[in-house]
């Protein structure tokens, strides 16, 4: 199974005086445009996801809604709680048990959820190792061999989100 993290685009600031909750934190003009390219260069990779789970939170779920827009996969979009921010590890990868029959599957969510899941992973669920971080628009891919992590997972790809950019330019 190959898992694809990708972190929300870039989104109204925490503290903007408007904003009543931070789940409401929508992306920015800017955000849109850019995970707009992204979801470009994302499509010009060819992957053939069984699926996209996103964070119920504003900014992931258009993030992920751009991307299955792109994708021409709107119909496979689900919502997952082990997404949320305030989520952990262990109870992202119990809402992935339903899906362990899928090969390659996109996540769309939040840090440090994300980073911490891939180090869990890459780690085989070991207390100490690599550490990770996923910058606003990132795309990582690991390649494992069950959601439950008896051995490391193996990471096959990390893309800045300047990178997917230059891919949909081309």
């Amino acid at each position: 199974m190959n898992l694809y993290f990708m972190r929300h685009g870039i989104a109204v600031a925490a503290d903007d005086p408007g904003l009543i909750h931070d789940s409401g934190r929508a992306l920015t003009s800017k955000g849109v445009k850019r995970m707009r390219r992204g979801a470009r260069g994302l499509h010009r990779l060819n992957i053939p996801f069984d699926g996209i789970l996103t964070s119920p939170v504003l900014r992931a779920r258009q993030s992920a809604e751009i991307v299955a827009a792109s994708l021409g996969m709107e119909a496979r979009l689900e919502e997952i709680s082990g997404l949320a921010p305030e989520s952990t590890v262990q109870h992202l990868l119990f809402g992935l048990t339903r899906y362990q029959d899928r090969e390659h599957l996109l996540l769309v969510g939040h840090e440090p959820l994300l980073s911490r899941s891939i180090a869990f992973l890459l780690r085989g669920g070991a207390e100490k190792g690599c550490e990770i971080a996923v910058g606003k628009g990132s795309l990582c891919c690991i390649e494992l061999n069950g959601i439950s992590p008896p051995e490391p997972a193996i990471l096959r790809w990390f893309l800045t989100p300047k990178q997917l950019r230059l891919l949909g330019k081309r």
